[in-house]
């Protein structure tokens, strides 16, 4: 193992006090927990966007915090959830004063302790939703899409969320948006390589030297298939194919891309997937209203790629474009 860490057991604690260092004018520990970070300057009478899950993903989900994005966010260990009273203090921090919407991938363990979590603030009179983020294509068909993993698309449903709460919407405005999103956002994804969980040492799965996974999961789910390496445009034509038979778009259709690196994938080949992506859409003549290329949703030092396509609505364009303050977005 070679990481510039220092002890492995120390790595999540140092990680995220480097991030609220580095960026103060976003970032703050909460005073009841050092494992929930919530913004730095705290909004009032809106609609609180609560985020949480295991670290190594970063930007997701600390980075996400910030105007315009997530109030508060709790952090699990590499690749573990959040506890129940670490969720519950990121809800707490992250209430204005008019309900709280939570935004979660789909993992049993997250989940269950949001579910908890929001069972004890209703008890303090903390109101709450829960959106369960499923834009994976690969972990379920989309007859059981609500059974499919949530990965780099959590990012449009917190930006939207945010932006949403931001203009003033009520807790039920802000979920029926944010469910939309949801609803029109799949993802693909292709590992290359393994990653390394630094109290664990060794790599998670094997590949061989010429070999990917179609569809493996961030934290090393397996996928739908293995495979020998190719080119990188005819991947990228078996990775649209996969997207199109399973999302019904069609040349009114106006979209949102996001080609984003699992951590360890340069940018200048995630810029060849996008040339790429955007040939495909712009030959079906639907257009790419913005892509976004770059990292977003990691796994540690994992070398791979996804490709995430939002379809948009006047509604959810809107909140797309909308202002937001985070180190991790640019609009």
């Amino acid at each position: 193992m070679k990481k510039i860490i220092n002890n492995p057991s120390d790595f999540v604690e140092e990680s995220i006090q480097g991030l609220v260092i580095s960026h103060p004018e976003i970032y703050s520990f909460a005073n009841d927990n050092q494992r929930v970070i919530k913004r730095t300057s705290k909004a009032k009478n809106k609609v609180g966007i609560v985020s949480g899950g295991g670290s190594g993903h970063l930007p997701v989900f600390t980075g996400y915090v910030g105007k315009g994005l997530l109030d508060a966010c709790a952090v699990g260990s590499v690749f573990a959830s959040p506890s129940v009273d670490q969720i519950a203090s990121a809800i707490r921090n992250g209430n204005n004063g008019s309900g709280v919407l939570c935004v979660l991938g789909n993992y049993g363990g997250d989940v269950m302790n949001f579910e908890m979590a929001c069972e004890i603030v209703k008890s303090e009179g903390i109101e709450t939703r829960m959106i369960i983020v499923s834009d994976d294509i690969a972990s379920a068909s989309n007859e059981e899409k609500l059974k499919r993993r949530g990965i780099a698309g959590l990012i449009f449903t917190f930006k939207i969320a945010g932006a949403s709460s931001e203009n003033g919407a009520s807790l039920e405005e802000v979920y029926n948006l944010t469910l939309k999103a949801n609803n029109n956002l799949r993802t693909i994804g292709v590992a290359v390589s393994s990653c390394i969980l630094p109290e664990v040492g060794k790599p998670t799965f094997e590949l061989e030297n010429d070999e990917i996974e179609i569809g493996m999961g961030i934290h090393g789910e397996p996928g739908i298939k293995r495979e020998k390496l190719r080119k990188a445009d005819l991947l990228v034509d078996d990775l649209c194919k996969i997207i199109f038979e399973d999302f019904e778009l069609s040349n009114s259709d106006k979209v949102s891309i996001m080609i984003n690196s699992l951590g360890a994938t340069p940018l200048e080949e995630l810029y060849i997937v996008s040339k790429k992506v955007n040939e495909i859409f712009s030959k079906k003549n639907i257009e790419i209203v913005k892509s976004y290329v770059g990292r977003y949703a990691t796994s540690l030092e994992m070398a791979g790629m996804s490709i995430s396509v939002l379809k948009l609505d006047d509604d959810l364009k809107k909140a797309l474009f909308d202002h937001s303050e985070c180190p991790f977005w640019i609009n």
